[in-house]
């Protein structure tokens, strides 16, 4: 069966989307996102609603105002985006789960410093990287990875 014909599982009563996050992937999450705003009276969204929403975003390029209705606000989603962008949230989440990867395949949590200061120097020199390409120089075809993602959603909102 196409993937255009399969049914979507639904999420917090409405139909998923494909950037939407599975169960197991949110379990995994969810200590990693901070409380929403503590100066808000009530919460009308959930967390996962509102990490939904940003994949979305980050995941189809639409701008922030073109966000489906079936998510929360795009005002709210962008301001719960850029303040855990401020506070580097989106780099200690990817940085927890790189350690949990390269735990489960049993390579070191993290490279050395001098591994990484060796990389640097060798790359300064214009020593090629593996993949052939010299330092400061990007690959061409898709995005670089989620943090070149989240990066690039900054420059993406609505006037």
């Amino acid at each position: 069966m196409k993937r255009s014909h399969q049914r979507m599982p639904m999420t917090l009563n409405r139909q998923a989307y494909p950037s939407d996050l599975t169960d197991e992937q949110w379990e995994l999450l969810e200590p990693l996102v901070p409380a929403l705003c503590a100066e808000a009276a009530y919460h009308v969204h959930a967390r996962r609603e509102i990490v939904n929403a940003i994949l979305y975003v980050l995941r189809s390029g639409c701008p922030w105002r073109l966000l489906p209705h079936e998510f929360p606000a795009w005002g709210t989603v962008y301001y719960y985006f850029r303040r855990w962008q401020r506070e580097g949230i989106w780099e200690q989440l990817l940085h927890t789960l790189r350690m949990q990867v390269r735990r489960k395949q049993g390579r070191d949590e993290e490279r050395s410093r001098s591994d990484h200061r060796q990389s640097i120097d060798q790359n300064q020199r214009g020593a090629r990287s593996p993949k052939g390409l010299r330092y400061g120089e990007k690959k061409s075809g898709a995005g670089n990875g989620t943090s070149s993602l989240i990066r690039k959603a900054t420059c993406w909102r609505s006037r």
